[in-house]
């Protein structure tokens, strides 16, 4: 048996409404939904926004079974599913799921308190909309906004902190700033496509933690000068022409037509701010009960990899997908109080 929902016909608001329609955004609703809640999302882009951004060809690092949300099994031809697969399964997920994703409004503030919040949006035409909801659940993820070196030149529109496809860069002078999976995987694929590349990254080698398919490969293109790397080096300017780096031997200027600055992401702190969630430490960790995921703020929940501030790297899908069952068990929890006193308010007027 299901708790009474907290909403009734006579309020049109949401129970829940579910900021972010990423794969943990869509397990909150899904096991909100489930729970007997009447839910909603809400997107900037599209379902599985960032997955869609991803690199056209990415393989997850991580097999199928471990992607699965709302108890759906994720089938794949790969060991490990490719991007083109993750996003059929979450479409396929949503549509069994009949989920109301609000796909393209931005949302610009959030008002009211617990109980009673309205999510202010714009959509892409600039047009404001306004949705109520008694409570929210916050997961936008990190993959929007990068880390800006903040160095001349990086608005440059050759300068990128995202790739995509590496065919547009055949025959071009191209630089990959980093040295994490990602830097990796660009730097190969580049130059596998024709592209000159060189690799430049503060760290004194490609980062240990790298996966374990890859470390060697790009390791041994470097050794073999196939693509030039540049360690323990800081870039200082980009222009149209070249790239100036400071090496351990002194500065050099680098020609260059292109630069992909894989230099991580991470999440919208200044919107969860102004939402009112408070920070501890370095890490910017939000406050958030650890059995619940409600912020400091009532009402307000927060899932995935923001749970985790900038340390971005300890939650991914694998984990961040089972919030959405401690949301609903909170969701449960809060709606019992109401259903006694409702029941307490039935009896009485029996009685009389």
């Amino acid at each position: 048996m299901i708790n009474r929902p907290l909403s009734t016909t006579q309020n049109p608001a949401f129970d829940l409404l579910v900021v972010g329609a990423g794969p943990t955004g869509l397990a909150c609703a899904i096991e909100a939904q489930k729970a007997g809640f009447r839910v909603a999302l809400v997107d900037k882009g599209c379902v599985c926004n960032s997955i869609f951004h991803y690199p056209a060809h990415m393989t997850f690092f991580t097999t199928s079974e471990r992607l699965e949300i709302g108890g759906i099994p994720f089938p794949s031809v790969n060991a490990k599913p490719t991007r083109g697969e993750a996003l059929e399964y979450y479409r396929q997920v949503a549509a069994y799921y009949r989920l109301d994703v609000r796909q393209y409004h931005r949302v610009e503030s959030v008002t009211g308190a617990d109980g009673a919040f309205t999510v202010h949006t714009v959509d892409r035409f600039g047009r404001p909309g306004a949705i109520e909801a008694h409570k929210l659940a916050i997961s936008t993820g990190y993959y929007d906004l990068p880390n800006w070196m903040d160095i001349p030149g990086e608005t440059l529109s050759k300068v990128h902190h995202y790739y995509h496809d590496p065919h547009p860069y055949y025959d071009t002078d191209v630089m990959v700033i980093g040295g994490k999976n990602s830097a990796a995987i660009a730097a190969l694929e580049l130059w596998r496509s024709g592209a000159r590349v060189t690799l430049v990254y503060r760290g004194p080698e490609v980062q240990p933690h790298v996966k374990y398919w890859i470390k060697p490969d790009i390791e041994n293109r470097i050794k073999d000068g196939e693509i030039k790397a540049y360690f323990s080096t800081q870039v200082v300017e980009i222009t149209p022409d070249a790239v100036v780096v400071e090496t351990p031997s002194g500065r050099k200027i680098l020609p260059n037509d292109f630069v992909f600055a894989m230099t991580g992401y991470h999440p919208d702190f200044s919107f969860l701010e102004r939402v009112g969630v408070r920070f501890v430490g370095e890490d910017r960790l939000p406050v958030c009960d650890p059995e619940t995921l409600e912020s400091n703020i009532p009402g307000i929940y927060l899932a995935g990899v923001i749970v985790a501030g900038s340390r971005t790297s300890e939650i991914f899908i694998e984990n961040g997908r089972f919030h959405g069952r401690q949301i609903a068990a909170s969701l449960v929890s809060s709606a019992k109080p109401r259903d006694a006193a409702a029941d307490a308010v039935t009896a009485a007027n029996s009685i009389d």
